[in-house]
């Protein structure tokens, strides 16, 4: 079973025996195994000779490229702990971070140093530009023995989307086992080329930053996701699988039909979070094949995957993990809805915990498996549906709303980008619903038609009664918006109840 064996052993093995086989390649050049591991030998040169010693934390807040995929391994060839630090942060959530993985170094592309220094982190580690790794001195190897199987190799801090983000324990195998999945996930074939566009920082990019070791394959990165360029990148690169989380199919789709959609050599789309309507859609405009999966950066990051092309369904669990249903008492749900919970076969599989969290530790980690807060189902055949955040609802007239459900259908209006929906104080009861909307380009903002489409798609309790037009909104690296940036007012914006009142 794989994940016996550390990542890092794998690396030095095909440096020393296939040096000149191209790891990945960034604005057009290729990098080698060879490349690769005397870039990263100097940086982990320059970290013993900045104090920074085996398991010290090292905050890296970059851009994709060369540079930062050469301190990268560096500091996990080094058995340093790497903290990957979202590009987007700034103020109170840089601070968060920065002050609670407390580093001994922080590395950061130069046009992050004022954000650093004005967040207002108490963190008393030094900050560097991270030089070119040209400007370095040769150095003859990484020092110290190769980190173990189960040795911390990052802390990753989750997105947030509902609040202060956790530091998720991402060990060596945790990394090397994320890698197998993606491989069992996306099936490639020797000398297949993974386009990256997701940043190194998220479990997605950091991932598929070990699939070269464990396959036959290359990366083509490129340093942000556009829309726009996306399939000329994907052409250019002569990419043939790419990779996708949270509204990335639906951004696609909603970009204007081209005569060339169909004109790359992508066969696979591999990820998480493409709705079941966008599936087929997806497919028969692009000409790829849709491998949805499921999974978080606590359990090795895909859990599960889905190769059967049942369309709306995150498929059946990877051999190592198996996938209960429960309810709130512990139960096994057979029929309808339950929480995921995931428990291994394979010790090191599960996450051993947050970093200087316990009490969030506990509880995830539970005696019944790893309890993951998402809601799922399973049909006859086994397998596994996915149904959105359990605590991404509102209790609305006596009902549990789930914001899953009504979003889908808000994406389905032909003006709009995307949506959100949270619960606002009502006057009278539990929750009102309020929805933000982003429109598309061109679009004009009408609540009143909004509603009135909506009323004929959405139960009576699931009716948003306040609605607010957004002009973009604060996203995760995987496209996730931050829900709890989203203000909870319900003054400046359309209420459908004081509408209708108007009209009377």
């Amino acid at each position: 079973m794989p994940g016996s064996q550390d990542f890092i052993s794998l690396f030095n093995d095909r440096a020393a025996t296939d040096p000149d086989r191209v790891f990945a390649r960034y604005g057009g050049n290729a990098i080698t195994f060879a490349d690769l591991d005397r870039a990263s030998a100097r940086f982990a040169a320059m970290l013993a000779r900045l104090g920074v010693e085996r398991g010290d934390r090292v905050a890296v807040m970059m851009r994709n490229g060369t540079t930062s995929l050469a301190l990268i391994f560096a500091i996990l060839r080094a058995g340093h702990v790497w903290v990957p630090v979202n590009a987007a942060l700034k103020g109170e959530g840089l601070r968060h971070v920065l002050d609670h993985c407390d580093p001994a170094l922080i590395v950061a592309d130069e046009e992050f140093l004022d954000r650093i220094a004005e967040c207002g982190a108490r963190a008393r580690a030094p900050v560097t530009v991270c030089p070119d790794g040209d400007d370095l001195e040769e150095a003859g190897g990484v020092a110290g023995p190769v980190p173990a199987a189960d040795d911390p190799a990052a802390i990753m801090y989750t997105s947030g989307t509902t609040g202060p983000a956790k530091g998720v324990i991402v060990t060596h195998r945790m990394l090397r086992l994320a890698a197998e999945a993606v491989a069992l996930s996306s099936a490639p074939r020797p000398g297949d080329i993974y386009f990256l566009w997701e940043p190194f920082y998220h479990i997605g990019g950091a991932q598929t930053l070990i699939l070269p070791l464990v396959r036959d394959i290359s990366l083509s990165m490129v340093d942000r996701f556009s829309a726009t360029r996306f399939w000329q990148e994907v052409r250019e690169a002569g990419a043939t699988h790419i990779h996708y989380l949270g509204g990335v199919i639906q951004i696609l789709l909603k970009q204007p039909p081209s005569p060339r959609d169909r004109d790359h050599p992508v066969r696979i789309a591999w990820g998480g979070g493409c709705a079941a309507d966008a599936w087929r859609a997806f497919e028969e405009r692009f000409g790829v094949e849709i491998r949805e999966g499921y999974g978080m950066t606590e359990a090795s990051s895909l859990t599960s995957f889905n190769d059967t092309g049942v369309v709306g369904s995150i498929g059946r669990p990877v051999p190592w993990f198996e996938v209960r249903l429960l309810d709130d008492d512990g139960r096994e749900v057979k029929d309808g809805r339950g929480e995921i919970v995931v428990t291994t076969s394979l010790p090191g599989a599960i996450f051993p915990g947050y970093f200087r969290n316990p009490d969030a530790t506990a509880r995830a980690l539970r005696p019944e498996g790893f309890r993951t807060g998402d809601m799922g189902s399973r049909d006859v055949e086994g397998n596994l549906y996915f149904h959105g955040r359990k605590g991404d609802s509102v209790r609305c007239k006596g009902e549990n709303v789930s914001a899953y459900e009504v979003e889908h259908v808000v994406g389905l209006h032909p003006d709009v980008e995307d949506s959100a929906m949270i619960g606002v104080a009502a006057d009278v009861g539990e929750q009102d619903i309020k929805l933000f909307v982003q429109l598309k380009p061109g679009a004009t903002e009408d609540p009143g038609a909004l509603s009135a489409w909506l009323a004929e798609r959405l139960a009576p309790f699931q009716q948003p009664r306040y609605i607010a037009f957004v002009d973009e909104f604060e996203r995760t690296p995987s496209k996730r918006i931050m829900k709890h940036r989203l203000s909870p007012s319900r003054e400046e914006c359309w209420d459908r109840l004081a509408e209708r009142e108007s009209i009377r």
